[in-house]
């Protein structure tokens, strides 16, 4: 049996959080390794639905779920999220959940910075401002605080005022109040018990569980073309969201993530600021949006919606080496009497088959189209290929054949067991 490593294989907002809760059911272990509560997934189960933004999926299935190392946590965001879904009928303990012992943490002060520097900006990536950032760049400046900080008062002390060294001037750039390092000290020594109970060796603990012969479930955030090396720079986010992270944001190692799964939607959404080069601005991207219901988990901010582009798919295929992909939101298309696919880009006279490095170039580039017949009845609900319409599965065909990879999985609603299942992942 293979791990399986789950990543959205666009911009994010993919339908992961359906995929990976669906997926629980053949996991023993979910693990959340990079990102930090700027992410979202919403799972419908029956008649609940359940919005997460730094628990694992697997919390919700009673499956032990571990926040790993590559992840920035907000303990106060964590400790609001567990007692939501306590109040959902979902009890989180140290047996359910576990957070990696180095994980760095996301203070208020990372919060400010982000807000400030956003609304002081010229050119906005659209972050989210809730800390993610300069959390990262802490942890690389090698300043941060981590979740076992929390342990020893005399130690957190003096990595308060080393961290306070760095953001005083920061903060004064940005006409921000100097922060107080007493009153952070006595917050964290207020939630620390509240936290610690969870936190042990994360690395250790999926050692043991694959060396036990149990299945681990990779769970990405966001999409691979906001990772912070391989996406549309500088309108990304700060962390490695591709699918060799999981190997470091868990400590497993590098033949850990197994199967890699991509999570694809039959269009193309983005929330934020960057280049989008097959985005709809006519009523056809206000079907996709209205239809789809794309406004953002975390943020609900309306997503940018666009035809498929194959081309960034493809990269995707390459860069996270997809083994197969899962497919989602077909339904979304029912009713549209023509369908296009980028399948290259022009730009100043010349064909490309890759989206190319340059922020100028990015936003310079024109989509080259094929078009295809829709459909007419609906996909909604189907379970297997005989339920989908004929042009809506040479549709499928047709993205496989572009990408470079094979369908998987095609979801066809939220509910969990609106999913055609063309091959177990856990299984190849």
């Amino acid at each position: 049996m293979a791990n399986v490593t789950v990543i959205g294989a666009q911009w994010g907002d993919e339908g992961k959080g359906k995929l990976v809760d669906w997926l629980s059911n053949r996991a023993d272990v979910v693990v959340r390794f990079q990102g930090g509560h700027n992410a979202g997934h919403t799972l419908v189960v029956g008649n609940q639905v359940y919005k997460l933004s730094l628990l694992p999926s697997g919390v919700v299935q009673g499956k032990l779920s571990v926040i790993g190392n590559g992840v920035v946590v907000d303990p106060w965001h964590l400790l609001e999220e567990i007692a939501k879904l306590g109040g959902q009928g979902v009890n989180i303990t140290p047996e359910l959940l576990v957070l990696a012992d180095n994980a760095c943490l996301i203070l208020p002060l990372h919060r400010d910075l982000d807000q400030a520097r956003e609304a002081a900006a010229v050119n906005k990536i659209g972050t989210t401002g809730r800390g993610i950032g300069p959390a990262y760049e802490d942890k690389v400046g090698r300043r941060a605080i981590r979740v076992d900080d929390l342990r020893d008062r005399d130690a957190l002390e003096a990595k308060i005022d080393r961290l306070l060294a760095h953001h005083t001037p920061l903060r004064r750039g940005l006409g921000l109040p100097e922060y107080d390092g007493a009153q952070l000290l006595a917050a964290l020594e207020e939630i620390a018990p509240k936290i610690l109970p969870f936190a042990q060796p994360a690395w250790k603990l999926l050692d043991g569980v694959v060396k036990s012969g149990k299945r681990v479930l990779f769970e990405g955030a966001q999409g691979a073309l906001l990772d912070v090396d391989h996406g549309t720079y500088p309108y990304v986010t700060s962390s490695n969201t591709v699918a060799g992270q999981a190997a470091a944001g868990s400590g497993l190692g590098p033949k850990g993530p197994g199967y890699v799964l991509g999570i694809v939607k039959a269009y193309t959404t983005r929330v934020g600021e960057g280049p989008f080069p097959t985005e709809l601005f006519d009523e056809v991207g206000q079907h996709l949006g209205t239809v789809g219901k794309e406004f953002g988990v975390v943020t609900g901010r309306a997503r940018r919606c666009g035809w498929f582009d194959a081309v960034l798919v493809r990269q995707s295929v390459a860069l996270n080496g997809i083994d197969g992909i899962a497919l989602t939101k077909l339904d979304i298309l029912d009713g549209l009497p023509t369908l296009k696919i980028c399948v290259g880009y022009k730009l100043r006279g010349e064909t490309l088959d890759y989206l190319p490095a340059g922020l100028k170039d990015q936003s310079a580039i024109e989509p080259i189209y094929e078009e295809m017949e829709g459909w007419s009845e609906s996909t909604a609900g189907a379970t297997s290929w005989k339920d989908l319409p004929a042009n809506a599965v040479k549709y499928v065909r047709r993205v496989e054949e572009l990408i470079g990879a094979p369908a998987a999985m095609v979801s066809t609603s939220p509910q969990r067991d609106d999913t055609i299942m063309v091959r177990d992942p856990f299984q190849d």
